[in-house]
This record gives structure tokens, C-alpha cells and sequence, in this order.
């Protein structure tokens, strides 16, 4: 097990989609990702969707200003106008500060 200080800020976006989102969702949250993979200091991403259809994306950025850069990018802008207007029937934005960090592999010696 190891522990380390870290400062990287981690983003929860909760969700819920409307019936008719359809394709053109796809496609742009398709894009959205690649774009957001390709910002100097992103460090993972990870989705999952819920048996009763919530939707949950946890999105890793090495600073601060890594995330504030993919917050403001122009076309994520779009995006998330296209999304309150057509995609979401709700969501949630968390911004949280990693305080700390554990993790744990077992080995296959183990």
C-alpha cells in the first residue's frame, strides 16, 4: 500500500439523459473526451451508468489549472450549452480537491 500528497482536482458529473438523446449525444460526449484527454495534466477518465439510469463520470486533472483549462475550452463551452438544451433531463457538478490518495494492488505471489 503507498501514500502519497497529491493536488489534483477531481470533477463527478452526475446525470440523467432524456429519452430522445440519441446519437448526436454519442458522438459529441465521443468527442468531448478525446478533447479533454488531449489538455496538458488530464489524468483519467471513467464512466458508468447505474442500473436506474443515472449516469456517473469521474474525470482526474493533475492541477487546478489543468481542470480550469477543460472547464473553460470553447468547444466543451458548446457542448455543455448543447447539453442543458437537448441532452440532460438533470445533472451535477462536483469539483472536489484530492486530499489524499491510497491504493492497494495485490500481487499474483500474493
Amino acid at each position: 500500500m503507498s501514500s502519497k500528497p497529491v493536488s489534483q482536482m477531481v470533477t463527478v458529473f452526475r446525470s440523467r439523459l432524456r429519452a430522445d438523446a440519441g446519437a448526436d449525444y454519442a458522438r459529441t460526449a465521443e468527442e468531448m473526451e478525446r478533447l479533454a484527454r488531449a489538455i496538458p495534466g488530464f489524468v483519467d477518465f471513467k464512466q458508468f451508468v447505474a442500473d436506474d439510469g443515472e449516469r456517473v463520470s469521474v474525470i482526474t486533472f493533475a492541477s487546478q489549472a489543468a481542470h480550469d483549462a477543460w472547464r473553460d475550452d470553447p468547444r466543451h463551452r458548446v457542448a455543455q450549452q448543447r447539453g442543458r438544451d437537448h441532452w440532460y433531463a438533470e445533472y451535477r457538478i462536483q469539483v472536489c480537491e484530492l486530499v489524499a490518495e491510497r491504493t492497494f494492488v495485490a500481487h499474483a505471489d500474493d
